[in-house]
């Protein structure tokens, strides 16, 4: 699949996200000051809300529910189903839950990508909170979440925020750092996730942060197939039932950190020509890092667009900077983290990093600025059934 340097077909210009409007990094903000200073790209039955809940459901893109609408008619019926906003870069959980708790964009809360480079040429999986590859070990004491994710979740809504998610997240590395001291309302089954939220809700409190993640979960495994619709099924009806639950002037937004794209089989083992000038690697296969030995970037770059130019933008740190991907410049200390060059495909292929075992057998991916990947929804719905 990946073309020559021959290749004369024009690239697709990467979908970048609007870090000055309609994106996760300024959902939360926009929601705690929707009634004094309310954006024009909130749905319309939010400003004049009395209690919000925020549910993110991961791995929902835009394009996969809206090509499903007899799937899920009330997420696709709901107020704002008609125009998405865009999520962060890359598009992967970790970046994009982090940027939404903490209003920050990707420059400013550090957590950029899913595998990111320490100092001593090591991998801290961020999902998982560890370092290594080999034995990885749990890096709660040697990467203090506090210290490498600094900002504080839901800083404009005058108080602690409860979230309800699974119960085998709480105590995680990626949880205290994208979630801080929120109290974690944990549920186990799905239908919890209901009773917990309602009982907040009854309860008087004004902002309620939930979230999801069996979609992404599905699409991963076995990709925007049946199993897919079906998981989407299933959270349309708990959407349903939700929005039933709610109390009068409550209002339910519903979102998503990024879309997917179905990769398969068609996954990319660099060569020598590249790997020769790299240390090693990090990030995701649809935004890969290369870490280049000493002196080697300018030729890194040269040599994967010349591999890589029909399928893939290729880009140096530095261009990616200045180009705006992360939002701006990066906070001290953030560098280190990140490679000299990315590999960022916006064909359905991915590259592989061989020393990360978990991500080999991934069938739907993201990562991405494609809008299968960047396009999220943003939608509202109220207990009196508004489906503008």
């Amino acid at each position: 699949m990946p073309s020559s340097s021959t290749d004369t077909t024009p690239q697709p210009a990467p979908v970048l996200p609007d870090y000055g409007g309609a994106c996760l990094s300024g959902l939360v903000r926009a929601l705690c000051r929707r009634r004094e200073d309310p954006v024009g790209w909130l749905p319309a039955s939010v400003p004049g809300a009395d209690q919000v809940v925020v549910l993110v459901v991961d791995g929902l893109g835009w394009e996969q529910l809206r090509a499903r609408v007899a799937i899920a008619p009330v997420l696709n019926g709901a107020d704002g189903a008609d125009r998405p906003i865009t999520s962060v870069a890359p598009t992967t959980t970790a970046c994009a839950l982090t940027a939404i708790t903490t209003g920050r964009t990707p420059a400013e809360h550090g957590l950029i990508g899913y595998r990111l480079g320490t100092p001593d040429e090591r991998i801290l999986n961020v999902l998982r909170w560890t370092v290594g590859t080999a034995g990885p070990v749990d890096a709660r004491r040697t990467v203090p979440p506090a210290s490498y994710q600094p900002f504080p979740p839901f800083p404009d809504a005058g108080g602690p925020v409860p979230v309800v998610s699974r119960s085998e997240f709480a105590g995680t590395g990626f949880t205290a750092a994208h979630l801080g001291d929120s109290p974690l309302h944990g549920y186990k089954v799905l239908s919890s996730l209901v009773l917990e939220v309602v009982r907040l809700l009854d309860g008087g409190t004004p902002l309620v942060y939930a979230y999801y993640d069996g979609i992404d979960k599905i699409a991963h495994e076995n990709g925007l197939g049946d199993h897919y619709d079906a998981e989407l099924r299933a959270v349309d009806r708990v959407v349903d039932d939700l929005r039933a639950a709610l109390p009068p002037g409550a209002v339910l937004v519903v979102t998503a950190d990024h879309g997917q794209i179905d990769v398969g089989p068609n996954v990319e083992l660099l060569g020598p020509e590249l790997m020769d000038g790299v240390r090693f690697l990090s990030g995701e296969g649809r935004f890969r890092w290369l870490h280049a030995v000493p002196g080697a970037a300018g030729d890194l770059v040269e040599a994967a667009e010349g591999r890589y130019a029909g399928t893939t933008w290729v880009r140096s740190r530095d261009q990616l900077l200045d180009e705006g991907w992360f939002g701006g410049a990066l906070r001290p200390g953030v560098v280190g983290r990140l490679g000299d060059v990315a590999l960022v495909p916006h064909a359905p292929i991915a590259f592989l990093d061989p020393a990360d075992t978990g991500e080999s057998g991934l069938v739907a991916r993201h990562g991405s600025l494609t809008r299968d990947e960047m396009l999220v929804p943003l939608l509202a719905l109220t207990s009196e059934g508004d489906r503008r």
